[in-house]
């Protein structure tokens, strides 16, 4: 056997089509087969025999139509290349003109090697921090099956109950363990994390009772009290933070006051008192608990508060650096109106059968937009579906054992602390204790160091130690030895304590004891051998449409290829057992993921830096909008609140601005789907001395690429505002332009969309923001791990938008390795084969739907838009049966009327080949020839 000297352009040329046959890749050489094509009479030249292409490109995987088939497609559309194509679709004026910076892609062996090597850069420590985040076991069933698995991650929102009852039905689950654990009538579908829940909670109240005052508990997690702070300035209120049990409410001024049950520091108090005057004077009380506790610990409904939130990670979620994690919502009946995010529903359907729909909140930013009760657009679906099947595996019973032993294990551990004379400060608790040792802090943090133990340190001395359900009693001992504990074990404690005496610490025997059942559903009640739950988990499966049956053709969600190799990291335990505050120095491995995936998007995008904390698209509008407003304020124009926002533009973008304090003014867009230059420049002109910001999408929402967007960024600017960019169509920019170059000064990017996060059935996502330099002081802090602690001091950031220093980080090294994957070229190449299929298949339907706007020379972007309002004129056929007929051939829906009432709007992405896309075709093809005989 004979081998070649590195070839990358011959190499290059083979992976394009050119010849590949018995290739195989050896490390940076190619192998040369010099007898197999005498063997099957082929001829080669002494300087070229067979060469072997890499049999590791990522991008040939990624990008669904062949070669063959996108020369075919293009020659449709009557383009010589790819190039050809874009150059005419993408305007000269902002055409990036070179290839990313980015590196030379790996194959997926190699990326899956590389990161691995980053993940064990972190140090797995036993962490006891606590504050609402605790390590758990994750059943092995619920770990293969759901967050492993394509069927339960690749699935979109269940807009479309039809092909959604599955997750429905899951969701629902999820929202009986909430409601039952809580003790309220109704529950939501899940929200981002326990910080934004609360501050959600708080501005439910506000729209409730207008009072501009807030109480805040100084029990609340530090991260919690930060991102209601946060939360409460745009919206004009006063926020008092102390001692609840001091607070005087007779004046009636304040809209709400936010307990937390059990507290930070892990004391359970009685807040009956409490709840009974704010409410005797109309103030509304919210408590942040925890949902385990709630299985032994008497339900803050019971109490009689209005709002219960928090999260339910610690129900057999992963730790991941902080997320992604479910936030859960529960309240009263009478603010089932206001409340924010999705509730899934029961109803009849035309036979009289139940079936599950989501309810009440359904799109609502679209139609409310800046009116709108948030601006909530993601979820956390895919891991409220885990934790609702741990309350499924577990039961009630399970639920409260393993509450119980947790429990137990605290009270050994207190008692064994007292026995050696450290002071334990709390008089109840549930898993938690706050310990005022009779030894330095210092030497409490050098012993624990040496057993790789993480605890949490006050400014007071004192020392806080939160168990978990992985805690055996080999962990307590070496607690114990941390505290200097001579002689003492948890075996010796266990048995002063008497077999049949409960000490006088245990919840069992006090008024906190839960007395009340929950969880008396069949369906909590039945599967709990690992066979009955697969079984379980698989049928409401094989209820849904994912990636993994078809297509999902969804304007501007970008249903993308979620490999399974960009999937796989997410699943190493030096990811997934990082808890969020633990030091610096235990998560390098982390922040060196951070630092390659910041450069990476940062050439991607054009910016200058990038914050990972926003864990979701519209918390990503919301940062981004407050960098802007923060900016504002410190050149001194805080008079500056007007944002200019196209009505095609999402109905999150309204509802984000009025959050982040900002006046919204509508601009119009004209018939070719374009911002209408004459409305803008009026509005300009009529709001100069007060303009914040113009908020666009770009390619626009219409799916076209707007000729004059430069022009548009340079009036803004020269008005004196800043430019939002929209990142949702990024899927169309990438390697082609970029939003920094175009003249925006932030984009937020969905990481769930464009960089091949799965949408989870409604979540989890990301929106990280990307700003230009002079945003950069104003990016997301942080209380306990502050991501801008390594910028100069004069940084003035708006405040915490996330409850985790970097969002949702355990999904991070997805988009990661699509990057490292795809390299230069083939994220280029992605972009275009996205606007090959866009318009390939909008040429292909043309003749049987109008499609409604179209760009230069009669060209999309990566998305198009069927005008359906013609046949229900002629035959009363909406767009909306038109969408339920795609589910008879096996589709999800595209996006129903919006941006325009009574339309389809298709994106077909690059993953999808050439024969999906004419099965797609087809069909509609198929509808409309129905139509039209009949």
């Amino acid at each position: 056997m004979l081998r070649a000297p590195k070839c990358s352009t011959m190499l290059d040329q083979l992976v394009r089509g050119q010849g590949y046959m018995m290739a195989r890749a050896v490390a940076s050489r190619v192998v040369l087969y010099p007898h197999y094509g005498q063997a099957r009479g082929i001829s080669f030249t002494s300087a070229a025999r067979f060469l072997l292409p890499q049999a590791d490109d990522f991008s040939v995987r990624h990008i669904g139509p062949r070669q063959q088939d996108q020369e075919g497609m293009l020659k449709l559309l009557g383009y010589e290349s790819l190039d050809s194509l874009t150059d005419t679709a993408v305007p000269e004026n902002i055409r990036l003109g070179r290839d990313l910076n980015v590196d030379k892609p790996l194959g997926e062996h190699a990326v899956l090697s590389r990161i691995r090597e980053i993940s064990e850069k972190n140090e797995i420590w036993r962490s006891y921090i606590g504050m609402g985040y605790h390590n758990c076991r994750v059943p092995h069933a619920i770990l293969r099956n759901i967050f492993e698995n394509p069927g339960w991650t690749t699935q979109y929102t269940p807009y479309q109950p039809e092909v959604a009852q599955g997750r429905l039905e899951s969701l629902l689950n999820y929202q009986t363990l909430v409601t039952d654990l809580t003790g309220l009538p109704v529950a939501n579908a899940s929200l981002l994390d326990e910080g934004t829940a609360a501050a959600e909670a708080m501005a439910l109240a506000y729209r409730q009772n207008k009072r501009r005052k807030v109480y805040l508990s100084d029990k609340l997690h530090p991260q919690t009290l930060a991102v209601v702070q946060t939360r409460a300035i745009p919206l004009g209120l006063e926020v008092l933070i102390g001692d609840v049990f001091d607070i005087d409410f007779s004046n009636r001024d304040a809209c709400a006051v936010l307990i937390q049950y059990p507290d930070t520091e892990g004391t359970v108090k009685d807040f009956t008192q409490v709840v009974e005057n704010a409410q005797t004077n109309g103030t509304m009380v919210v408590c942040a608990t925890d949902l385990l506790a709630l299985a032994i610990l008497r339900p803050p409904g019971e109490l009689g508060v209005d709002i219960a939130v928090g999260t339910s990670q610690r129900l057999g979620v992963p730790l991941g650096y902080g997320g992604p994690h479910a936030g859960f919502f529960s309240c009263k009946s009478p603010l089932v109106r206001l409340m924010p995010g999705r509730m899934i529903g029961v109803t009849r359907d035309a036979n009289g059968k139940e079936a599950y729909r989501l309810a009440l909140q359904t799109r609502e930013q679209h139609i409310r937009r800046d009116k709108a009760t948030s601006n909530i657009c993601t979820a956390q679906a895919l891991l409220a579906n885990m934790s609702a099947m741990y309350g499924v595996y577990h039961g009630p019973e399970g639920l409260k054992n393993i509450a119980n032993r947790i429990h137990n294990a605290t009270v050994v551990l207190a008692r064994g602390l007292e026995d050696a004379g450290h002071v334990i400060e709390n008089e109840a608790y549930f898993d938690t204790i706050k310990v005022n040792p009779t030894l330095a802090v210092s030497e409490i943090r050098m012993r624990a160091q040496q057993k790789a133990i993480n605890l949490r340190y006050f400014r007071d001395e004192t020392v806080g130690i939160a168990l978990d359900e992985t805690v055996e009693k080999e962990d307590l001992d070496d607690l114990f030895w941390v505290f200097n504990c001579k002689h003492t074990t948890a075996e010796k404690v266990v048995k002063n304590l008497g077999d049949m005496v409960l000490p006088k610490e245990h919840l069992s025997k006090s008024p906190f004891t839960r007395t009340s059942e929950f969880l008396t559903h069949p369906t909590f009640n039945t599967y709990h051998s690992e066979a009955q739950l697969v079984r379980y988990m698989k049928i409401l499966e094989n209820k849904d449409v994912s990636l993994v049956h078809s297509m999902i053709p969804l304007g501007s969600c970008t249903m993308k290829l979620n490999s399974t190799t960009e999937m796989m990291p997410c699943s190493f335990p030096h990811f997934t057992e990082i808890h969020p505050f633990v030091p610096p120095e235990q998560a390098l491995g982390y922040r060196l993921l951070f630092e390659e995936l910041e450069n990476d998007l940062c050439e991607i995008t054009g910016y200058d830096k990038i914050s990972f904390q926003p864990n979701s698209g519209a918390q990503g509008e919301y940062a981004g909008l407050r960098a802007i407003m923060s900016y504002l304020d410190g050149r001194g124009e805080s008079h500056r609140n007007v944002c200019l926002i196209p009505t095609s533009a999402h109905g999150t973008n309204p509802a984000s601005a009025q959050m982040a304090g900002m006046k919204v003014e509508a601009v119009n867009v004209d018939k070719e789907g374009s911002i209408d230059f004459r409305h803008l420049v009026a509005k300009l002109e009529k709001h100069r001395n007060n303009l914040a910001c113009l908020m666009i999408t770009y390619p626009s929402t219409n799916g076209v690429f707007e000729d004059n967007v430069k022009v548009v960024c340079e009036m803004v600017h020269e008005a004196g505002g800043q430019v939002y960019l929209d990142g949702a169509n990024m899927n169309a920019q990438v390697g082609l332009c970029r939003p920094g170059d175009i003249g925006s000064d932030v984009s937020h990017l969905n990481l769930h969309k464009t960089f091949c996060i799965p949408h989870g059935g409604g979540g989890p996502g990301m929106g990280p923001i990307g700003v230009k330099l002079h945003l950069e002081p104003y990016l997301p802090s942080h209380p306990i791990v502050d991501p801008m602690a390594l910028m100069q001091k004069r940084a003035r950031s708006f405040g915490v938008v996330s409850a985790a220093p970097y969002g949702s980080a355990a999904i991070l090294p997805i988009s990661w390795a699509y990057v490292k994957m795809m390299g230069p070229k083939g994220l280029r190449q992605a972009t275009q084969v996205a606007i090959l299929n866009a318009n390939y298949m909008a040429k292909r339907l043309e003749k049987h739907y109008k499609v409604l706007y179209r760009g230069n020379k009669g060209l999309v972007a990566h998305e198009f838009i069927l005008d359906m309002r013609e046949f229900k004129k002629i035959t009363g056929i909406e767009a909306t049966d038109i969408a339920k007929r795609l589910q008879d051939y096996g589709f999800h829906a595209p996006t129903m009327s919006w941006p325009v009432a009574g339309t389809l709007m298709v994106e077909p992405t690059e993953s999808e080949d050439k024969a999906e896309l004419d099965r797609f075709c087809d069909a509609l093809i198929c509808k409309y020839t129905s139509m039209v005989m009949r």
